[in-house]
C-alpha cells in the first residue's frame, strides 16, 4: 500500500509562522491548527519537547527571515 502525502505548502507556513510563534508564546496552543503543526514539523521548523511545541534552529532562521521580509514591506513587529 502507498501511502500519498499532500504536497507541503512552505508559503503558507511561512505567512503563518509568526502569528503561530505567538500564540505559543502565550501559551495558546489551542489557535493553531494540528494540519500547521504537522507542516512545521515535517520541514523540521518545530519539535516536541517534552510536551512542549518548540522552534528548532531552521525554525528559529525561517522565523528570522520572516521577520526581516515584514519589516523590509514596512509592517513592524515586536521582537
Amino acid at each position: 500500500m502507498t501511502t500519498h502525502h499532500a504536497p507541503i505548502d512552505t508559503e503558507a507556513l511561512r505567512n503563518e509562522l509568526l502569528v503561530t510563534v505567538d500564540a505559543l508564546q502565550r501559551r495558546r496552543a489551542d489557535l493553531v491548527s494540528e494540519a500547521l503543526i504537522a507542516g512545521y514539523i515535517a520541514l523540521y521548523w518545530m519539535e516536541w519537547n517534552g510536551g512542549t511545541l518548540r522552534l528548532t534552529q531552521t525554525g528559529k532562521n525561517s522565523q528570522g527571515r520572516t521577520r526581516r521580509n515584514c519589516r523590509g514591506a514596512g509592517e513592524f513587529l515586536a521582537d
